[in-house]
């Protein structure tokens, strides 16, 4: 069921499912996404457990942030949502950018028992020199082209230059939205996963060159209880790439035990 809530003057964007006094999870879309990406995991889960899957601010139907949030704001808002929801969500999956949420708030909260990390985000990647390169360029461009065509037509070629270099979420967002990008991609989570507590279960596409599979690997050995399962020519949507074997997978982990 689609369902909305005010949160911190916002309104978020929802969908609840399964039956009640289930276990209760809470997915969390990536970037450029919303809840409905995951709604074949919804469906899988919704018979035994009490699925929440949010849309965050900025996504879906979700309000826009309205200031230039970081991590910890997303983390924060979260907290107040399952708050909401009666405080006693304690099983987390995060896909992507909902994995370093997953991250930031399972290592505060010793209370939530298992999290699932698919292709989750938050290792900050290393840069190469071209990489560097390409930023500073941008800068001074952007300072050139303000001066000379002013800020409207000035916008309107650095909107070009982002469409044919930049990526395709840093070139279909708002300019709040690409600061917040800007901002989540630069923070390192890596000191948060030694203080997970959850139980915790590493879904990988190989072949993921979002968040590649290097990172998954630097997960499970930082955090306490975790184990890693990587599908063989997946890529960084290894639910939709390899489905039957994700739920397998996922199965296993969430609902054998129930």
């Amino acid at each position: 069921m689609e369902k909305s809530v005010r949160i911190d003057g916002l309104n978020i964007a929802y969908s609840e499912s399964g039956p009640d006094g289930a276990p209760k999870i809470l997915l969390m879309h990536g970037w450029g996404c919303d809840h409905t990406t995951l709604n074949s995991i919804a469906k899988q889960l919704e018979g035994k457990m009490h699925v929440y899957s949010i849309d965050f601010p900025g996504f879906g139907k979700s309000d826009e942030p309205q200031s230039v949030w970081g991590v910890e704001e997303y983390t924060r808002l979260t907290e107040r949502f399952i708050e909401l929801m009666g405080g006693d969500i304690d099983i987390l999956l995060g896909h992507s950018f909902g994995g370093r949420v997953g991250i930031l708030l399972s290592s505060r909260h010793p209370e939530i028992r298992k999290l699932v990390l698919v292709d989750a985000a938050g290792i900050k990647p290393r840069r190469s020199l071209k990489y560097y390169f390409k930023v500073y360029s941008f800068k001074l461009a952007k300072r050139f082209y303000y001066l000379v065509f002013g800020k409207e037509k000035a916008e309107a070629r650095l909107n070009r230059i982002r469409a044919k270099r930049g990526s395709s979420d840093y070139a279909g967002a708002s300019p709040r939205m690409r600061a917040i990008l800007s901002k989540c991609v630069n923070e390192d989570l890596k000191h948060c996963l030694p203080s997970i507590k959850a139980s915790t279960l590493l879904i990988w596409g190989a072949n993921d060159t979002a968040t590649p599979l290097a990172d998954a690997k630097l997960m499970e050995k930082a955090i306490p209880d975790a184990g890693l399962v990587s599908f063989d020519g997946c890529g960084h949507y290894s639910f939709l790439d390899n489905p039957l074997g994700f739920r397998a997978v996922l199965a296993e982990f969430l609902l054998k035990k129930l």
